[in-house]
């Protein structure tokens, strides 16, 4: 457990409404859409969409700086430990910025995590002296950690951070955040590995980032392209959907933040950033990448395995343009068919491997039913996720044994087809068997299709009840953590 006190400067903003929405505290609902809280509730009850997604109303810029009376459009968070030197100069500097740039009120909030020397010290200090900045204090390290606890407790509709050092030009602060006030996209990165960013680092710094996103790339499939960037921010309703979903409390925490994101279907927007190194940086590079490798290896583990419940993010916001339906056109059939003729090919292919390494030692009905068995699991298992996204342990007993009956139907097709060449040519080559084969499988394929999308994995036709209540069970089991807690 940790302690958690906030202290916060003059102009530093609490929980009061906007535009008469009413607070975050009173959970009050959005235009008719239902509440924005973390558990998404709607008449007290739970719900598996984010609300829509909406472009900020715009400020004067003459309020530029948070008040008493309006809650901040964006919560600045600066991680930090034992920074008595930089945090003065960082917080300074920031303030600056955005009071003479940053058009709607902000909040910079410094979040001290278990510092030993005077940085409370100067954190407090500058929370009762500058406008708009608040002071977090947590006994216990890890920016992960950091950043879980005060965006959990921001009522900022934009949360963001940024390393102490200010490694990142500020100037890309406003593109960074940007895309999240218009509603475009959910979270935001900056980039040191885009093409038009200016970077200035050592070659070991160099070599480590780009072999760590390349571990990214191949492991994870990871789109986005610089996971360790210090310069990152999310719009609040969709961290309150990904947090309690992260694990890690240290500097895996961004990657895995990312990549959850990505795999639920979320838009993740990438900035070019000019980017110096700090020389006196503290961050112990061998152990931080051990971590990150047991990070990617317990997040690929889950994702192999259909661990993690990324379905409470599938279709997030009413506004997707796939949710509207199509008169006459069945909803997801033309992906679903690239996808049963992708595992198709390539289960036909290990059927008729299968089938030849079989035909070795056994007669050709008992090699066809043992390839045709084994191609068969294999292939309702690619297509439940693949093709139909089937995902998570739910039901794959059921769908397996639906999958045997049509493995059976396609078993008489083939075997039939073996026993009539038989019957018609006596002692038919190998070469002909495969022939034959292959026809039939082409016409069994046919039915596979049918059978499973129709029968197997049928598409759940929703209902406004379905809307509501469906999701109930999964979303409900969302781990809700009271003020007293902090990370696992």
């Amino acid at each position: 457990m940790t302690t958690d006190s906030l202290r916060s400067g003059p102009g530093a903003t609490g929980r009061s409404s906007r535009d008469g929405r009413g607070g975050r505290d009173g959970r009050s609902s959005r235009d008719g859409r239902g509440s924005t809280d973390g558990r998404g509730s709607r008449d007290g009850r739970h719900s598996a969409r984010l609300p829509v997604r909406e472009h900020l109303p715009a400020r004067d810029s003459a309020t530029a700086a948070a008040t008493d009376a309006d809650v901040p459009v964006l919560d600045v968070v600066i991680p930090v430990y034992n920074e008595e030197k930089d945090l003065r100069p960082c917080v300074v500097r920031l303030n600056g910025h955005l009071a003479r740039t940053f058009p709607y009120p902000f909040r910079i909030t410094v979040a001290d995590n278990a510092s030993t020397d005077s940085t409370p010290a100067v954190a407090a200090a500058l929370a009762e002296e500058l406008p708009g900045v608040r002071y977090a204090r947590l006994e216990e390290k890890g920016r992960g950690r950091a950043l879980r606890t005060v965006w959990s407790a921001s009522d900022a509709p934009v949360l963001a951070y940024m390393d102490v050092d200010l490694s990142t030009d500020l100037n890309a602060l406003l593109p960074l955040v940007a895309p999240l006030i218009s509603g475009h996209s959910d979270l935001a990165i900056g980039s040191r590995l885009a093409r038009s960013s200016r970077v200035v680092r050592g070659p070991k710094r160099e070599f480590i980032s780009r072999a760590y996103n390349l571990i990214l790339r191949s492991s994870l499939a990871a789109g986005f392209s610089d996971a360790q960037c210090g310069f990152k921010a999310i719009r609040r309703e969709v961290a309150e959907r990904l947090l309690p979903m992260v694990e890690d409390s240290g500097w895996f925490f961004d990657t895995e933040l990312l990549v959850l994101a990505e795999r639920a279907g979320l838009r993740i927007h990438e900035v070019p950033v000019d980017w110096i190194d700090d020389p006196d940086s503290t961050v112990h590079i061998v152990r931080t990448a051990t971590e990150d490798l047991k990070g990617v290896w317990r997040v690929g583990r889950a994702l192999a395995v259909g661990a993690l419940p990324l379905d409470r993010l599938a279709r997030p916001f009413g506004d997707d343009p796939r949710d509207r339906a199509l008169t006459g056109v069945p909803r997801g059939l033309a992906r679903q068919l690239v996808g049963f003729c992708f595992v198709g090919a390539l289960s036909t292919l290990f059927y008729l491997a299968l089938y030849s390494l079989f035909r070795l030692g056994v007669g050709p009905q008992i090699a066809n039913g043992g390839a045709l068995l084994v191609a068969a699991v294999a292939n309702t298992a690619a297509n439940r996720r693949l093709t139909f996204g089937v995902r998570g342990r739910g039901g794959a007993v059921r769908h397996q044994a639906q999958g045997l009956v049509v493995f059976a139907i396609g078993l008489a097709l083939t075997s039939g087809s073996l026993a009539a060449l038989g019957t018609a040519s006596g002692a038919p080559s190998h070469g002909t068997e495969l022939a034959v084969l292959i026809t039939a499988n082409l016409a069994a394929t046919v039915l596979r299709f049918l059978l499973l999308r129709a029968w197997v994995f049928p598409e759940r036709r929703t209902t406004e009840r379905d809307d509501v209540e469906a999701p109930l069970a999964a979303t409900a089991a969302l781990p809700v953590r009271n003020e007293s807690e902090d990370v696992r």
